[in-house]
């Protein structure tokens, strides 16, 4: 019988933080009046995920394993952990005004950002894939009810409702594809799956592990399990979508690197074609099919498609590099896109938002460095130097050369071609079009916050990616050896 030890909890001290503060916050909400109730529970959320982002950055090099060693804090899952932090808090400082000036400022929408931040911390932990279910469910459930907050508008309501329809169904394969890998290796701990993957029945091993990648492909909006994402993304508070986008994703990867670039290795002549296939697929899905679009949160929700096709390439190059890549690009894509959707909720009008590009029309006359600012997002997006995606992009091209994907690659190249067509349409609006309305809502001491750290981490790991690329590295070798 196990007996919980001081390391089980240190192995999931993040997680564990965040839980806890998120429950007090409940509990706070109880005494404190209501007019001022969703405000200080913001602000007190920031304290709890500060503290998160903390301990992260102090256990640095410091890896411990709890429970038997399901969980296990260890460089790979920190750095993750300070990218979820990071993404949390610009999420709250985003929608301290954005939930008040549409009267949605409801106090329990901060304890769920943080129940569905602890989610994704335990998720980059996972040593057992019964933890992995449980951290999967732990970031989704909070999530499925974020995305409807808006309530009563039916688009929110009816993103919720899809989310949570179609993300119960990928559990389900999920869970399925855990029990075939027990069936096939006789364990769930991924440690033991290594050796069981080589020795035990390679047919059920196979089928459980590609219904998993069906799983966490639904969580990362990877091509075919992206039917979700548009409509959800738009119905969702915008900051929400933000959120998801860049958190859930994230998430999504973790689980993705630790199932097969450090479990199943010895089967990755089987799964690395599927995974590169669903890489190619995504990634023409969703440059090609953002072309078109009209909503500009429609357009930044086939942009993630297509970056998730980005991230998968450095899963298929099932190299160190790619890894590397992987997680450089989740954190240069977070700062990117959250300062994206920054704008957009700067954009989006108090009485009814308006998601189309006619207000960025002359947007630099009007407010010129937050025109620059979204010039810069774009080019990044885009992966134009000297900017964090390129780098983020440049790493993971270069893994797939490596790996003997040169199509992969090169398909690559040309489908961030194509998204220049959508992503500089936002720069030529704003730049080279008349003001069609006068200049956007209040900015907000908050909304000013975002903006400038978003910009100044897009630029700094742009110019000077060296120090972070060392500490990808470090935590890369601290799982591959």
């Amino acid at each position: 019988m196990h007996t919980l030890a001081s390391t089980d909890l240190t192995a999931i001290l993040p997680t564990l933080i965040l839980m806890v503060w998120a429950m007090g916050l409940l509990l706070v909400g109880l005494i404190i009046p209501a007019q001022q109730k969703s405000t200080i529970v913001a602000w007190l959320s920031l304290v709890g995920l500060s503290a998160a982002f903390l301990t992260s950055v102090l256990r640095w090099d410091n890896p411990v394993s709890g429970f038997d060693g399901a969980v296990v804090l260890d460089n790979f899952s920190l750095f993750l952990n300070i990218v979820f932090a990071i993404a949390g808090l610009l999420t709250v400082l985003l929608s301290i005004h954005y939930l008040c000036d549409r009267q949605i400022a409801r106090a329990e929408y901060y304890p769920l950002l943080l129940f569905s931040v602890s989610g994704m911390t335990l998720m980059s932990s996972v040593n057992d894939l019964t933890i992995l279910f449980i951290a999967l469910e732990m970031l989704s459930i909070p999530l499925y009810v974020l995305a409807g907050f808006a309530r009563p508008a039916l688009a929110s309501e009816e993103s919720a409702l899809k989310y949570f329809l179609l993300g119960a169904f990928s559990s389900a394969f999920l869970i399925y594809g855990i029990a075939l890998i027990y069936g096939g290796t006789g364990t769930t701990a991924l440690a033991e799956i290594v050796e069981g993957a080589m020795g035990g029945d390679l047919a059920l091993t196979l089928t459980g592990a590609g219904l998993i990648l069906v799983g966490l492909g639904f969580k990362v909006a990877a091509v075919p399990f992206h039917m979700w994402t548009p409509d959800v993304y738009e119905g969702a508070p915008t900051p929400v979508t933000g959120f998801m986008s860049v958190g859930a994703k994230a998430a999504g990867f973790a689980a993705l690197g630790r199932v097969f670039l450090l479990t199943l290795p010895s089967l990755g002549d089987d799964w690395a074609p599927a995974v590169a296939v669903m890489a190619a697929l995504t990634m023409i899905l969703g440059n090609v099919v953002a072309l078109s679009q009209t909503n500009i949160k429609r357009m930044l929700a086939y942009s993630s498609i297509a970056h998730a096709g980005y991230l998968m390439m450095g899963v298929a190059a099932r190299n160190d590099r790619g890894l590397t890549g992987l997680l450089f690009y989740l954190l240069a894509y977070t700062f990117t896109n959250l300062g994206a959707f920054a704008v957009v909720t700067l954009m989006a009008r108090r009485e009814e938002e308006d998601l189309s590009f006619i207000p960025y029309a002359g947007l630099a006359e009007r407010r010129p460095w937050v025109a620059a600012a979204m010039a810069l997002f774009m080019f990044s997006l885009t992966g134009i130097p000297p900017t964090a995606g390129f780098v983020g992009k440049y790493y993971l091209f270069w893994a797939t050369v490596e790996a003997d994907l040169v199509w992969l690659a090169v398909l690559g190249v040309l489908t961030s071609l194509i998204s220049a067509f959508f992503y500089l349409r936002v720069v030529v609006d704003m730049y080279f079009s008349h003001a069609s309305r006068d200049a956007p809502a209040h900015l907000y001491a908050t909304l000013t916050t975002v903006l400038f750290v978003t910009v100044a981490g897009t630029l700094l790991l742009g110019l000077w990616p060296g120090p972070l690329l060392d500490m990808v590295q470090n935590s890369v070798g601290s799982i591959l050896g």
